[in-house]
């Protein structure tokens, strides 16, 4: 299915998930949430091969969702690091972590805790306005204004 026509069009789904690129580029960012930054690293946590691993921190990095910096000029070596946009991508990912945890377990699986409290956090999103969880109001699509 072609779904092209949708990523510059007035729906914030399909563009958000077309930058975002894949299973990959998520798990790439999740780490990158909790401080992995080298490459070695990302390859270590997610058995990815190289190849992947390259052009899915190409295409973030692209997307402005990674920042590429130079830790060490001999040999060259870079670390990938959040944007102010890549972190705010976080709580949409931890959000659908809980979602993923609360209907497709079949066990045992992380969650995110608190450091200060070492408690688990169950992530919710709001209105921000009322502080309604978007859960229970009765939402639709609306055009561009």
């Amino acid at each position: 299915m072609d779904t092209s026509r949708f990523v510059d069009g007035v729906c914030p789904v399909a563009r958000g998930l077309h930058r975002m690129g894949d299973t990959w580029s998520m798990l790439i960012l999740r780490d990158a949430g909790a401080g992995r930054t080298r490459f070695d690293e990302f390859q270590k946590s997610l058995g990815i091969a190289p190849n992947i691993l390259t052009r899915r921190l190409a295409a973030l990095t692209a997307t402005g969702l990674l920042e590429r910096r130079r830790y060490n000029e001999r040999p060259p070596r870079d670390e990938y690091v959040l944007t102010a946009v890549g972190a705010d991508f976080l709580p949409v990912l931890y959000a659908l972590g809980a979602w993923g945890a609360r209907h497709f377990s079949d066990g045992d699986v992380s969650g995110l805790v608190n450091a200060a409290t070492g408690k688990v956090i169950r992530p919710e999103v709001i209105d921000r306005e009322t502080g309604t969880p978007l859960a229970q109001l009765d939402l639709r699509i609306a055009p561009p204004a």
